[in-house]
């Protein structure tokens, strides 16, 4: 492996940035914090511009090349952490109650502050780097909301990357998934409005849990009986939430959860299936059984020749037996999908030591990824805006 000599002189400047974060995580929209320091440090590193505010708690920063340029490159890391309790025991775990950093948006935008600091003192490339600090990625909208505030019209880019921590891989290993390479996502919220009654007597009720029991299991014949076996979808219940007592038959349950898909049509006919379930089950029970369906995550489509230059940049880095291009997809969602949509690009995954999964409470970042990631996104700017005289 061969992490860039700059960056590997400032390493420990940039795992003191990285358990800062992490000691102070923020939840999406409430990244002022995080986002205040990305903004000084950017300015610190003698970015050309540093404009904040986009998308709520966005940050994006420009650099110009020494050989001046039109061609343009976006690179984006999400900065938002997760409401969980940190379990983890690091002497720089969470400080902020039920909050934590158990998805590594930390080590992102640390690694992309790396490569900010690198690319603005070296500027060995032609063209401009456009660098997107997003926030509010963890199901919450920030990508379409920077979107829809201009992000691209303000700052428009020929080509955008971004990268994801992976700790289920080997430490060092990059991989780029071209095509269709992780699902998209929507979020379902289920309201069955029985009839209450003394616990005593549930024979005077319509049970909202026996009815929202009946209907998690209907729910998962969507999968089982109503969709190809070579168009993968999955869709998890999550929560049910009903009654406050031990002697009440309570008059509302919630269900929420999630579908997972790599095709739109696979989405639409889950999306038609669960009404129709609840539709179903409230005529047999006689109740109101209420649905609200809402696309969260597209799917992330990977630009198959902008993959293959990824996976070129990162070779230089981790070496040609760590850069791979793949056909493994991954039921997780990722919005820098709709950004992808917007603009041709790619996304990584980036190796790392750990056996705990991603949003988990005892969840630890290497921070020996952390110079990686900056070289692999410092170098891929260096090879897509390669000085041509």
């Amino acid at each position: 492996m061969t992490v860039l000599p700059r960056i590997q002189d400032f390493a420990a400047e940039l795992t003191a940035i990285f358990q800062d974060f992490h000691t102070h995580p923020e939840l999406g929209f409430e990244e002022t914090r995080t986002a205040g320091i990305v903004a000084d440090k950017l300015r610190g590193f003698g970015v050309d511009e540093v404009h904040e505010g986009i998308g709520g708690t966005g940050v994006v920063g420009l650099i110009k090349g020494k050989g001046g340029g039109n061609r343009r490159v976006g690179l984006r890391a999400d900065m938002d952490a997760l409401p969980i309790v940190e379990a983890s025991g690091l002497p720089y775990a969470s400080q902020e109650a039920g909050r934590m950093h158990a998805c590594g948006h930390d080590g992102h935008t640390t690694m992309l502050l790396g490569a900010a600091r690198y690319l603005a003192e070296t500027r060995d490339f032609d063209g401009t780097v456009v660098l997107i600090f997003q926030p509010a990625e963890e199901g919450l909208g920030g990508a379409r909301r920077m979107i829809a505030e201009g992000l691209f019209e303000r700052f428009p880019c020929d080509e955008i990357y971004g990268m994801h921590n992976d700790p289920n891989a080997e430490p060092g290993k990059v991989t780029v998934t071209p095509g269709p390479a992780m699902a998209g996502a929507s979020f379902f919220d289920i309201t069955v409005r029985g009839t209450g009654s003394h616990a005593a007597m549930p024979h005077q009720s319509k049970d909202p849990i026996v009815i929202g029991t009946a209907l998690v299991q209907q729910l998962q014949s969507v999968v089982s009986r109503n969709t190809p076996p070579t168009k993968p979808v999955v869709i998890s219940v999550t929560t049910f939430n009903a009654g406050a007592a031990y002697n009440v038959v309570p008059d509302t349950a919630v269900i929420t959860g999630t579908i997972r898909y790599f095709h739109d049509e696979v989405a639409g006919m889950a999306h038609d299936r669960i009404r129709a379930l609840c539709a179903g089950l409230g005529a047999a029970y006689g109740v109101e059984i209420g649905v609200d369906l809402r696309n969260v995550f597209d799917v992330l489509m990977n630009d198959p020749e902008l993959s293959a230059a990824y996976i070129a940049a990162a070779a230089d880095v981790v070496g040609p037996d760590k850069a791979i291009l793949t056909e493994d997809q991954m039921t997780g969602s990722e919005d820098f999908a709709d950004m992808l949509k917007v603009v041709p690009g790619a996304y990584c995954r980036v190796g790392h030591a750990g056996s705990v999964p991603l949003h988990n409470p005892a969840f630890v970042l290497d921070t020996g990824i952390l110079p990686v990631g900056a070289s692999v996104y410092a170098r891929l700017v260096e090879t897509r805006l390669a000085p041509t005289g």
